[in-house]
């Protein structure tokens, strides 16, 4: 037996409370259930009830035992002052306020019918993926559909602490946070990291200042990440790693320990020297990056906004001092969905957060008009009979597995919910 079940219970009264009483067989008769607050403090707040015809208003805490109390140490939390009822799965130990008066219990199990318990146990028996696999499926779509727009919410709050995480070190300056995030998101899952402390190491005022010679801006970017060979006979990387030092000492720019890029298992389009020209490209092109991605409402203006090559070495070029057939190496219209995805829509709704706006139905609009991800987790969702047809299906999606199922929380999800009452 778990608590979440408990509140579920007590919370939807999945029991019946048409005759109920207490331990000490006292009549109870139950008003309000109270609110499920989920923080700090007793389960429900403000519940009403009857106890032997005294009208009881306050809170209500819910254990498996009553002598959780004590496991919980509440009786040392003032905020426990004023529980009106105790609501147990098993009573084992009277609990007792301050003044020595003791609490009322209501013990559950007595309550609770064998199908409401079995429907809970079936939902939380072993699966080979998730416990509700072999139900997701039977949902109603018009549920399904509002639990995974508030899912979608979620996961964009979640996305937005590190950009105000940021914005905290950076004084607030959004263009910057803006730089360090794309960075980022250009890193990939294996360079993310490294390209994110080379966006840190780099004042922004530096990228402004020098962004008008995208090689200037490619000396920072492959000095801080070491990626010059040691023993080049390649004309250019000589030429930029003298601008890198030279650089350096104009802004006073100390080096940083960076952790190594990895080319391995990456497609050559994919190199970290690649992604990086880009980058210097994207910041030499637009100098007020942040307020047009801002402006932008549509993908299709993204598309055009992020419509930006690489400078004519790298056009021939994935290393240094290895010459390969031309290529002019734009943005592919997948890469850029990812950037969208990750960077530009969590970055707006931040941004819109943080005047008081909502742009909620101008964010669901512009990852609905994008192609779903492809990974395994959208693959197994799939073989149960849950198919995401754009972005926003497979983030939502991302966000009930990482945050619900893989944490067991099937009795705060909407779709488990849904599934207990059916």
């Amino acid at each position: 037996m778990k608590e979440d079940f408990l509140h579920y219970v007590w919370n939807y009264k999945k029991f019946d409370f048409s005759n109920l009483k207490t331990t000490q067989n006292e009549s109870l008769t139950l008003i309000n259930t109270g609110f499920y607050a989920q923080l700090a403090g007793p389960d429900f707040f403000n519940a009403q009830i009857t106890i032997a015809n005294q009208k009881w208003a306050g809170n209500v805490e819910i254990h498996v035992k009553s002598s959780d109390w004590y496991l919980h140490r509440h009786e040392e939390d003032s905020n426990y002052d004023n529980v009106i009822l105790h609501v147990v799965w098993e009573h084992d130990t009277p609990v007792f306020r301050k003044d020595n008066s003791e609490i009322p219990v209501l013990e559950l199990k007595n309550f609770v019918s064998k199908d409401a318990l079995n429907q809970y146990l079936s939902l939380t028996s072993p699966k080979s993926w998730i416990y509700c696999e072999n139900e997701i499926a039977t949902v109603d779509t018009f549920i399904l559909q509002n639990w995974q727009e508030r899912l979608f919410f979620e996961r964009l709050e979640r996305k937005s602490i590190s950009i105000e995480q940021l914005l905290l070190s950076s004084d607030n300056h959004w263009e910057a946070v803006l730089f360090c995030m794309l960075a980022k998101n250009f890193g990939l899952n294996t360079n993310g990291e490294a390209f994110l402390k080379m966006a840190l190491a780099i004042p922004f005022s530096v990228i402004r200042k020098e962004s008008f010679e995208v090689e200037n801006l490619e000396s920072l970017f492959f000095g801080i990440t070491d990626l010059f060979p040691v023993d080049g006979q390649d004309n250019y990387s000589k030429d930029l790693n003298k601008r890198f030092h030279y650089i350096s000492q104009k802004h006073q720019l100390k080096k940083e320990t960076i952790v190594p890029v990895q080319f391995f298992k990456h497609r050559p389009d994919n190199f970290p020297t690649i992604r990086l020209a880009q980058l210097a490209m994207l910041y030499h092109k637009h100098q007020n990056l942040f307020s047009k991605i801002i402006a932008t409402k549509k993908t299709d203006e993204i598309y055009q906004l992020l419509n930006v090559s690489v400078s004519k070495y790298w056009e021939t070029h994935y290393q240094f001092d290895r010459e390969s057939s031309k290529k002019k190496k734009s943005f592919s219209k997948s890469f850029i969905d990812l950037l969208i995805i990750n960077t530009i829509v969590p970055f707006q709704f931040a941004y819109a957060k943080s005047q008081g706006k909502d742009i909620s139905e101008t964010i669901l609009e512009m990852i609905q008009s994008i192609k779903p991800e492809k990974n395994a987790c959208i693959d197994k969702f799939s073989h149960f009979g849950i198919n995401a047809t754009n972005a926003f299906g497979t983030q939502s999606l991302l966000q009930l597995k990482n945050e619900y199922c893989n944490h067991s929380k099937c009795l705060q999800c909407g779709i488990g919910i849904e599934l207990l009452k059916s």
